[in-house]
């Protein structure tokens, strides 16, 4: 037995050193990585930058189009300090916005695809969604430091040339947050509306309402949020904590005003 072990031990050395090279030529040829992954994506020659002179460029007919452009040039602004022009000209350094005329079949509804080389970035799309989405890829292949809500003046905003085809799977791509248990702010709630756009998301389910707490004023009711909206403070793991005991003051919770909710509503659907 062991004289076989011996026998058998060179071929397991080459087979390891196979699997390592293979690993290594797979590493090497990674060098971004999209969430979710896309359904194809083939690297190209070159590199393109953001600059002062990049111009966005989009028709002046589409104004779902333009709104989408200075959603990414509001996104970029905090942390590259550019202000991007947007154009329906192109310049000498371009990203370029383009509804498609007739439906590319291969990019359904929400589907896009991105084109990047020197000089020029091209996302086009059966829909305004589907744009939208091409943005977050885009972001994606920026740097991280992308995401820093305060200047960065040292870097370089380079996106590798590459071509990304893209459509979701499922056309329902939903998640929730639970605000009854436990509330959270309207502000934190936009930061977690946020990140689900980031990662192509397109269902946010509010949870409003449950034992724990109302969290939505009806004028008609204000007793729901006037006494349901607030809880004694406990912190613990679920059905660890004490009861409520007499006379504890109920200063624990909060709610949303008519106002906050369509605020969410509409920040939700620009995203």
């Amino acid at each position: 037995m062991i004289k076989r072990h011996f026998i058998l031990f060179p071929y397991w050395r080459y087979l390891l050193s196979f699997i390592i090279m293979c690993l290594s030529c797979v590493l090497s040829a990674q060098d971004f990585s999209i969430i979710p992954a896309p359904v194809s994506e083939q690297k190209g020659q070159g590199i393109f930058e953001l600059s002062e002179a990049t111009v966005l460029v989009v028709p002046s007919n589409q104004p779902a189009v333009q709104k989408i452009a200075s959603y990414f040039s509001d996104k970029i602004k905090p942390a590259t300090g550019l202000a991007l022009k947007i154009s329906g000209t192109p310049g000498t350094s371009s990203i370029q916005f383009v509804l498609n005329t007739k439906a590319d079949a291969k990019l359904r509804t929400e589907g896009y695809l991105l084109e990047t080389n020197p000089g020029t970035v091209k996302i086009s799309a059966n829909s305004p969604a589907g744009l939208f989405y091409g943005v977050q890829t885009l972001l994606q292949l920026l740097p991280k430091e992308i995401e820093s809500k305060n200047l960065q003046a040292q870097m370089k905003w380079q996106v590798p040339a590459v071509t990304i085809t893209d459509h979701p799977r499922f056309s329902w791509r939903g998640i929730m947050l639970d605000v009854s248990r436990h509330f959270f702010s309207k502000e934190y709630v936009k930061e977690y509306i946020d990140q689900l756009a980031r990662y192509k998301f397109n269902r946010f389910h509010l949870h409003l309402t449950d034992d724990n707490g109302w969290r939505v004023e009806i004028k008609s009711l204000p007793k729901l949020t006037e006494v349901g909206a607030w809880r004694v403070p406990r912190t613990g793991t679920f059905g660890s904590n004490d009861a409520p005991k007499p006379g504890e003051k109920a200063s624990y919770g909060g709610f949303y005003t008519h106002e906050d909710i369509k605020e969410l509503v509409q920040y939700a659907k620009d995203r």
